[in-house]
């Protein structure tokens, strides 16, 4: 089985959590906010970064001396020269620091990716972790593609921002400011001076334009992503799109984002023809009034021909580099945009967080008890309202009533992935908003009535109850949830793949994978949300009468929209609206002939309508 490995990192707790309700897409915070979040994952590599910026230093002093090399052998070889001598120690001076320039060149290049590769996963961990820890409302309320498009786009951006920056920019600026230096110290002050000019005039207009492009390309991007999230949510659904004849519609709503992205798209590329030519043109004018004064110098004997190929090569070794800087400016600002996308996902706040120093939760037995509890997902529209309950430690407690009544809001209150506006929930006696959600969840498993399975093999979705747990345990596991001679007559045994969220099996066949799942993590509390609808009555009959031997001397909430799945329920409570309305055993609520018997009556008709295979009570 494959090994699962966590990181749990501790949030800091605040008095007061801003919960993350919004759907949209998170506020721009700007190049320096990516920045100020990259700066941190550097420190810890700030050695290795002094020793490429000395290792960029040396290369970039061995390339400069390159023309001052080749000046010399043009000098030495100048036919105004009484005497030709090969200029030995020149050519050897040439050859080598151009050899020391490329060794020191790669070398810093072996440096920088393992600073900039381990950056980007350490990043995208960070993320990761920090996505799992959100609420649960945050999820349901963001497009999943979009979420993986920003992370995917964010760590890949890392990479490009310290390659442009570590290997282009920055060694670029270095090489300059060599350049400049040397002119300024051999030549007349007007030949550092034009290029100074040269240079800021290139520098100006790159960051003007491509400034105004990173508009265009902020468009691109936002569509680009909603693009993704509308395909992923599509196939996704692949099915519901079949059945319902909605390819066209599908393709329509895909391509209005696509048309999004293509706008925005021409009018990025479009204006780099602006940037281009206003770099071209500058680069060639500067180039032109240095190699007037260089050839006027020479003309009056103040210069060597030699001077002039120093000059003109220095130039051209500087100008190529400086041609690629609007497209490395370019790219910066791409990657920032990305990564800060990326890094306002870490800004949001989770909804529930653990209480300062908290503790974990110590089971005992596995009590349960709600007391005046109310909750709602919308203030406007309250869910629960004043809800008590208590689950006496190894009881099997039945939640029923219609729809909408807030059976599956108690589970998901019991693991804590929303919080109660008021009142309380303890298991043993400690109230899990006071102690570790991860230890609360420990503590609980859950048959939830929509399963969804991992794209792996069914051997991995049942062992991902209990990673660390021996295969004997996950295949025992599987017959507790009669799936066991399902799996062994499949091809591939335990190795079988299910498929995107697990459509490959039927729905009863999740379902028993999901069972398999509850039952290899022996929780102290058990909930099954409607955790048999899928199944026929006679594969749902067998696995109630092993679920019940499962549940022994386990707290066990069943939550049932089929009230027959409950008649065996120690106690059987009744929800409507938002509060208990009956409770007792199935005989006591039939004799009380109140709100349980008259949804028993119906479903008894129901079942009667569809046949004697459907009831369970005959099978009974």
């Amino acid at each position: 089985m494959r090994s699962v490995k966590t990181t749990v990192t501790a949030l800091a707790p605040a008095a007061e959590v801003a919960p993350d309700t919004s759907s949209g897409d998170p506020p721009e915070q700007g190049a320096g906010f990516a920045l100020r979040m990259l700066l941190p994952y550097l420190w810890r590599y700030r050695w290795r970064l002094l020793m490429i910026l000395l290792l960029l230093s040396a290369s970039k002093v061995a390339l400069l001396g390159v023309p001052l090399a080749f000046k010399h052998i043009v000098d030495a070889l100048d036919p105004k020269q009484l005497a030709l001598v090969v200029p030995m120690a020149a050519l050897a001076a040439y050859g080598g620091l151009r050899i020391a320039a490329s060794i020191l060149g790669e070398a810093r290049g072996l440096l920088f990716a393992a600073i900039s590769t381990r950056a980007r996963r350490e990043i995208a961990l960070v993320v990761f972790q920090h996505l799992h820890r959100l609420s649960l409302r945050f999820h349901l309320e963001r497009r999943t593609g979009g979420l993986s498009r920003a992370i995917e786009k964010g760590t890949r951006a890392i990479e490009d921002f310290l390659y442009y920056v570590a290997v282009s920019i920055f060694p670029t600026l270095l090489e300059v400011s060599l350049a400049l230096a040397w002119l300024l110290y051999s030549y007349p002050p007007r030949f550092a001076l034009v290029t100074l000019a040269t240079l800021v005039i290139y520098v100006f207009l790159t960051i003007k334009i491509t400034n105004w492009r990173t508009t265009f390309y902020r468009a691109a991007n936002k569509a680009d992503q909603e693009s993704n999230a509308r395909a992923v949510d599509s196939l996704l659904n692949f099915e519901t799109v079949k059945y319902f004849g909605n390819e066209r519609f599908e393709a329509d709503r895909f391509d209005e984002v696509l048309t999004k992205h293509e706008v925005a798209a021409r009018k990025s590329w479009t204006t780099l023809t602006a940037l281009n030519l206003a770099q071209s043109l500058t680069i060639s004018i500067g180039l032109l009034v240095l190699m007037a004064l260089a050839a006027q110098s020479v003309a009056k004997g103040t210069m060597t021909l030699g001077d002039l190929v120093l000059v003109n090569t220095l130039l051209l070794q500087l100008y190529a580099p400086l041609q690629m800087l609007g497209m490395m400016y370019r790219n910066v600002r791409q990657s920032l945009t990305d990564m800060e996308r990326m890094f306002a996902l870490l800004e949001v706040q989770s909804e529930v967080v653990d209480a300062p120093n908290a503790p974990a939760l110590q089971v005992s037995g596995g009590a349960v008890r709600l007391r005046d509890v109310h909750f709602a997902y919308d203030l406007r529209r309250p869910i629960l309202k004043g809800l008590d309950l208590d689950l006496p430690a190894g009881s099997n407690i039945a939640v029923v009533g219609t729809s909408g009544a807030g059976k599956s809001t108690i589970a998901r209150l019991l693991y804590r992935f929303y919080d109660a506006q008021s009142g309380q929930i303890e298991i043993d006696g400690q109230d899990i908003r006071s102690v570790q959600q991860d230890s609360v969840r420990r503590a609980i498993a859950i048959v939830p009535q929509d399963t969804v399975l991992f794209n792996d093999t069914i051997y991995y979705n049942i062992a991902y109850g209990n990673p660390l747990a021996e295969r004997s345990a996950v295949i025992a596991a599987a017959q507790t949830a009669r799936i066991h001679d399902f799996i062994c007559a499949q091809p591939d045994g335990y190795d079988t793949q299910v498929g995107e969220r697990g459509l490959k099996l039927s729905g009863g066949e999740k379902q028993r994978v999901a069972i398999a799942r509850a039952v290899l993590k022996n929780p102290a509390i058990l909930i099954f949300d409607e955790a048999t609808s899928a199944l026929d009555g006679h594969t749902e009959l067998a696995i109630l009468q092993q679920l019940a031997e499962v549940a022994r001397g386990r707290t066990t909430l069943t939550i049932a929209h089929r009230l027959s799945t409950v008649v065996n329920a120690n106690r059987i409570i009744v929800l409507s609206d938002g509060a208990v309305v009956e409770q007792g055993t199935h005989a006591d609520l039939l004799a009380k002939n109140g709100v349980y018997a008259s949804l028993w009556r119906v479903q008894q008709r129901e079942q009667q309508d569809a046949g004697p295979s459907s009831n369970l009570l005959a099978l009974a």
